[in-house]
């Protein structure tokens, strides 16, 4: 059995990052919905598209895919603003 990059095992691997999900298990109806709502709470509160994907052992797309379903609204990118730089004489 491969292991996973945090050196375990299997499906353990996502259930020890937190993850109640099977990695690449479908997630639908009423698990879907609780995940959405959890998600997008997280997220609200600041939590990065990035990070929710490493807790739930899911991938970035498939996070981002399920807060633009839920409705949330997404925060741009982020980073240094960069400023026109203008000559001075």
């Amino acid at each position: 059995m491969a292991r996973a990059r945090d050196g375990s095992k299997g499906v353990a691997a996502g259930r020890a990052r937190g993850s109640a999900y099977a990695k690449g298990a479908r997630i639908t109806g009423d698990s879907r919905d609780r995940l959405q709502t959890t998600l997008r709470e997280q997220y609200e509160a600041g939590a990065s598209i990035r990070s929710l994907a490493d807790r739930t052992g899911r991938s970035y797309g498939f996070v981002h895919k399920v807060l633009a379903e839920s409705g949330t609204v997404l925060r741009s990118r982020g980073g240094p603003n960069r400023k026109k730089v203008t000559a001075t004489t």
